[in-house]
């Protein structure tokens, strides 16, 4: 799996056959996936797209939070202006972990179109020395956006240049938008400049031991670390459960990338361990480190819903023998959440709930919903790969239930909620300005103030399940005096009814014209 060779990661069409269109039944897409090695669902794409993702603007997301670290947005002063979003929660959310961290420090080549004539590498070159004398960062992390892909600045070479005149880490990322149009490479994007400008060993010295008991303490100590891989919609208060959880099976827990400083990669390599809170995120970065440092992993569930953090509570404490501990305490916790659950329950019962966001995140959200008693009538994903196909195995009775894969497409979506009637929408934020119109309730699928995870995170949404659905009467005045932007034409038509299937011949994928 070695692409840390290469300028740039590969895009996710191509290392995954991950899918971005799709359209039918949980039953489908389980069957359409195994059908294939590449997967059927990868051999498919739409007539008409509307609002798709752009992997430069995730990969900010998680670049934006790293701390003592300027980031340089090589590109238009356009591809940057979703970091002004960020700049008081990435301040605030970053001091939560350490009271003396600054908010976000970023820059703009601003690229003009003189630049996409003349190259824009002499502004590039402007701002990297500029971000290194007025802010003295740890690091300095250039972006790299479409423009100057295209017309060709060699970023790497001046990185490399400019490298013995800085005292920071130059870091380039290549997360172009036009090279995928699947936005999740962004985290593959990410993940290999750290693993190429951050991971190494921490040059330091070893301590002198003063007695063979105390290294075998030292030794102990460090075959119980863990890096449990936080993830931008991973909440302070999740990353507190799950360090209650390990630590109470006695693990040393240690949070990368987000909020991270850069010197934390470095320690990142002591450790036994690398727990992945979701394959989507993790996949590139823990299966380089196991080929390049022989750590081990943990990558195949998410701990949101009873079901699924029992899992992934198994699957850690396996690695280290702790399944007798593991036990007790999953028994604990389950035995305190049953009770604490059952007032939600009898509001929450025979709910109807659509779920919209990230392929993981929304499968393993449904657990907690279907745990309250409410019916599971639809899926909506940001897009398709082999990652979620374990998160089905916590759900019932689901084969019929509508799934479907986009990115955006607000149009798909509007005709589905339509169809489907649900009492309760949950779904990704950037994705609830056409969803609120429909005049119902709307619990975002993250939020980075609020608890979704563990144990605590069941009794969370269930807390905020009930809350939303007692009160959403700005939705209904929404939906009463600002309608939704779509002709009754379009809701009488099959809502996929834009996605095509490229046709298979002799095993390949022939070009339609």
């Amino acid at each position: 799996m070695n692409y840390l060779d290469a300028k740039s990661a590969p895009s996710r069409e191509d290392r995954l056959h991950a899918a971005i269109a799709f359209g039918g039944t949980c039953a489908q897409v389980l069957t359409c996936e195994k059908a294939m090695a590449a997967g059927c669902t990868n051999l498919s794409a739409r007539a008409f797209t509307m609002a798709q993702g752009c992997q430069f603007t995730l990969s900010l997301g998680i670049l934006n939070s790293i701390r003592n670290a300027v980031i340089i947005m090589h590109g238009p002063i356009g591809c940057g202006i979703c970091a002004t979003g960020n700049l008081g929660q990435n301040k605030t959310f970053k001091q939560i972990r350490d009271p003396s961290a600054e908010g976000l420090r970023w820059l703009s080549t601003n690229l003009d179109e003189a630049d996409v004539i003349n190259g824009g590498e002499k502004k590039l070159r402007e701002a990297v020395i500029y971000a290194d004398r007025e802010f003295r960062p740890d690091s300095i992390i250039v972006t790299i956006s479409c423009v100057p892909a295209l017309i060709g600045d060699d970023v790497d070479s001046i990185l490399e240049d400019l490298q013995k005149e800085t005292a920071a880490v130059l870091v380039p990322i290549h997360c172009e938008g036009f090279k995928t149009k699947l936005m999740a490479t962004a985290y593959d994007a990410v993940y290999h400049g750290i693993l190429k400008k951050y991971i190494r060993y921490p040059d330091r010295r070893r301590p002198v031991w003063e007695s063979d008991a105390d290294k075998i303490r030292e030794k102990y100590r460090t075959s119980r670390n863990v890096n449990v891989l936080n993830v931008g919609s991973m909440s302070r208060a999740d990353e507190m459960e799950f360090r209650r959880i390990l630590e109470a099976l006695g693990l040393n827990v240690t949070f990368i990338p987000c909020y991270a400083e850069p010197e934390d990669f470095q320690y990142a390599l002591e450790t036994s361990l690398n727990i992945s809170l979701c394959g989507t995120h993790d996949d590139y970065f823990v299966e380089h480190l196991q080929e390049k440092y022989h750590i081990p992993f943990v990558v195949d569930t998410i701990p949101i819903g009873r079901k699924n953090t029992d899992k992934w509570l198994r699957r850690v404490a396996a690695h280290f023998g702790l399944e007798g501990e593991a036990e007790n305490l999953i028994k604990a916790e389950n035995e305190a959440l049953e009770e604490a659950l059952n007032p939600f329950r009898q509001i929450l019962a025979g709910k109807r709930v659509y779920l919209a966001g990230g392929e993981v995140r929304i499968v393993a959200t449904a657990e907690i919903c279907q745990d309250l008693g409410m019916e599971v009538v639809g899926f909506k994903a940001h897009h398709y790969d082999r990652f979620v196909e374990p998160i089905f195995e916590a759900l019932e009775n689901i084969d019929d239930v509508q799934f479907s894969v986009a990115t955006n497409q607000p149009f798909e979506m509007t005709n589905i909620v339509k169809r489907l009637k649900p009492d309760i929408l949950i779904a990704h934020v950037g994705g609830n300005n056409i969803a609120s119109r429909h005049g119902i309730p709307i619990l975002p699928l993250f939020g980075p103030a609020y608890n979704y995870c563990g144990y605590a995170g069941v009794f969370e949404v269930a807390r905020r399940l009930n809350k939303k659905l007692r009160n959403f009467q700005f939705n209904k005045q929404l939906s009463l005096n600002n309608p939704l932007p779509f002709k009754q034409e379009w809701y009488e038509k099959d809502p996929f009814s834009y996605i095509k299937s490229v046709p298979i011949v002799n095993g390949e994928a022939a070009v339609q014209r």
